[in-house]
């Protein structure tokens, strides 16, 4: 009862400190309307996001029907922004987590364990941190073809390594602390000591590296589509958009470049944001305390 008590106060303390954070309370905002309007799509009053209507093509933001303007098809922008959310927030989403999971599995193993098991994984994080990005996408893409499924694993596998770090970094301080070693001296076994000891106190350093990432991921899946070796056509994709929209109709119709930049730029401001209200949050010496 007293441990669940503390966490209580824990985040009492912790929704405080955000709530009189007045740009952490507008990121966060900004982050779950996307969330939900990408989650409400299917049941928002759009129109469907691939009806070509070639009468209807370019038309400006506030003409009727048509909030936004339509594209070079004549689909409605406002329908392609919010469906385009869904892979956009997906793929940021789903790279987060799947970067998170391995990095933070192979961070705590080569903490804990050192010798040549931490020798072996820091060096092959050192070899995928020299490895080009734009490299390592155009080669996974080349065999398996572009898809979400694609993009999330390249992006993952780029960004697993600095969960590694920072994690194996947090471990090889707590691994010699007096809770730690208590633990092994009464018979806990590895696996108890690293998810039960270790890992809640890495969480701060993590779930911050989480938000920041977020945005990355958003980044550069918005960065491979302009690239051609995104989501394909005609999935709405907000690089896609930005990409088609800047090379052919920039000046003809500077909207269909304004609003799917303006979309990339508060989803990867809003987390950035938020990642670091929540840095400022989680460390004492940060916020004064």
């Amino acid at each position: 009862m007293k441990v669940v008590a503390r966490d209580d106060r824990r985040s009492d303390q912790l929704f405080r400190h955000l709530s009189r954070n007045r740009l952490a309370a507008a990121a966060l905002l900004v982050i779950a309307l996307a969330v939900l309007a990408a989650l409400a799509a299917p049941w928002l009053p759009l129109s469907d996001p691939d009806t070509v209507e070639t009468a209807s093509r370019l038309r400006p933001p506030g003409s009727p029907g048509h909030p936004l303007g339509t594209d070079e098809f004549g689909r409605d922008l406002l329908s392609r922004l919010v469906w385009g959310a869904r892979v956009s927030l997906l793929a940021g989403v789903g790279t987060a987590a799947a970067a998170m999971v391995l990095g933070v599995s192979l961070g705590l193993i080569a903490g804990y364990y050192r010798g040549w098991v931490e020798s072996l994984i820091m060096r092959f994080t050192d070899i995928l941190m020299a490895f080009p990005f734009i490299l390592l996408a155009i080669a996974v893409i080349g065999v398996l073809g572009p898809s979400l499924a694609t993009i999330i694993v390249v992006i993952g596998v780029s960004s697993w390594v600095v969960y590694a770090r920072i994690v194996r970094g947090a471990v090889l301080s707590l691994r010699e602390r007096e809770f730690v070693q208590a633990a092994l001296a009464l018979g806990s076994g590895d696996g108890r000591v690293l998810l039960r000891h270790v890992l809640p106190n890495t969480f701060g350093p993590f779930v911050v590296l989480v938000t920041a990432q977020l945005g990355g991921a958003i980044l550069a899946e918005a960065a491979l589509s302009f690239l051609g070796l995104g989501i394909p056509e005609p999935y709405p994709s907000w690089g896609r958009m930005l990409s088609i929209a800047a090379a052919e109709y920039a000046r003809k119709a500077p909207w269909l470049v304004i609003y799917p930049g303006l979309a990339i730029s508060l989803a990867v401001f809003g987390s950035n944001l938020l990642g670091d209200a929540l840095r400022d949050t989680l460390d004492p010496r940060l916020r004064g305390a």
